[in-house]
């Protein structure tokens, strides 16, 4: 092991004798009484191993059973890491310089103790695909590709115009070329070795549905069991989810028929809308901040499905906001039992994998 505080939280003396690591009391913990073995601290920068160390240490006239005791505290108090030293030693300069942030926040975020090593290495195994470059589909691609996945790729056969163009998606030199080259060279512009290339021979690990998906493209990723997730955002509200796992959770088709019990014009509504998709009757209700927030909480319910599997709290759900309030609400969507899918039969048996999935503080049942 190679001890190194958890990056991203900072020593401060709270008094003579009490060092607290980190600010925040949610993440910080403290230690008091050190003496003069508060200085192991600053051995702890990931460059020596617990015997080195031990041994630097004795050189400051530290005992041994006083760096244990230190190091033990350190440990259970969630901020000691074992240093990812074969993930930095694997990794490109810049590279390394440019995902310290996303270790630093994976390592707090989830706790782990190896600074973040294991999330990193999962988000630069990952393959996704975006369906849709639009202003939230191409912002989606690049907070993915920033954060360290390896291949984003995007599908998308329409041409890029004006207003597609927003800060962390396409650019104004964009216009009027294909959206998916344009959605590459955005990815480019972050996170130059990811790759961009689509593979029609290949599914993604996860699919990322920017709009209203194609039914071909679904009917692919249903029976493909890839797991996708939704997000829109159009007459100034944002929608992501929900997030499917085929045959185990609520899919879109489960959301529409729910939908049609509770409104029986709502398939005709449905397919008109699906038939209008792309016209350029009316701009799309959608500004660039909107556009900004629903793309950056899909991505990071993206993140957290690759991270970690889940659960999540798109799992038979969506997180929705409606302007101008800009307040995140939770509403559920539970497996239809007329859909196909099978996921209210695996639900009804007890075999969903995910268990219930809820923010009371903030959940909205229903329409």
């Amino acid at each position: 092991m190679r001890p190194a505080l958890k990056a991203g939280l900072r020593p401060l003396w709270r008094d003579r004798d009490t060092l607290q690591i980190g600010v925040d009391p949610r993440r910080a913990a403290a230690l008091t009484g050190l003496g003069n073995a508060a200085a192991i601290v600053s051995l702890l920068d990931g460059s020596r191993n617990a015997a080195e160390v031990a041994r630097t240490a004795a050189e400051h006239g530290i005992a041994p059973e006083a760096t244990d005791r230190v190091l033990g505290l350190l440990a259970s108090a969630g901020v000691l890491d074992d240093f990812p030293a074969h993930l930095h030693q694997t990794l490109p300069g810049y590279l390394r310089a440019r995902l310290a942030p996303e270790l630093a926040c994976a390592a707090l975020a989830y706790g782990h103790g190896d600074g973040g090593a294991a999330v990193i290495a999962r988000r630069r195994a990952a393959f996704v695909r975006v369906y849709g470059g639009d202003r939230v589909g191409a912002c989606v691609a690049t907070f993915l590709s920033a954060s360290g996945v390896a291949w984003v790729s995007c599908r998308d056969s329409g041409i890029a115009g004006a207003a597609d163009v927003t800060p962390a998606g396409l650019g104004a030199a964009d216009v009027g070329t294909g959206r998916a080259a344009g959605v590459s060279r955005a990815v480019h512009r972050v996170a130059r070795e990811v790759r961009t290339a689509d593979d029609a021979r290949r599914l993604p690990d996860l699919a990322v549905l920017a709009g209203r998906p194609d039914p071909v493209d679904l009917a692919e990723l249903m029976g493909g069991r890839v797991p996708h997730l939704a997000v829109a955002a159009s007459e100034a509200i944002g929608v992501v989810g929900p997030l499917t796992e085929p045959g185990h959770t609520a899919c879109l088709r489960c959301v529409d028929l729910t939908k049609a019990a509770r409104d029986p014009a709502w398939p005709v509504v449905l397919a008109q809308a699906a038939s209008a998709a792309g016209s350029p009757v009316s701009p799309q209700a959608c500004d660039t901040v909107l556009a900004a927030a629903t793309a950056a909480l899909a991505a990071a319910q993206a993140l957290a499905f690759i991270d970690r599997g889940g659960p999540l709290v798109t799992a038979n759900g969506t997180l929705e906001v409606v302007l101008p309030d800009w307040q995140w609400r939770r509403r559920s969507w539970t497996p239809h039992p007329a859909c196909t899918c099978g996921a209210r039969e695996r639900n009804r048996g007890g075999g969903s994998h995910h268990g219930s999935v809820r923010n009371k503080s903030s959940s909205i049942d229903g329409e």
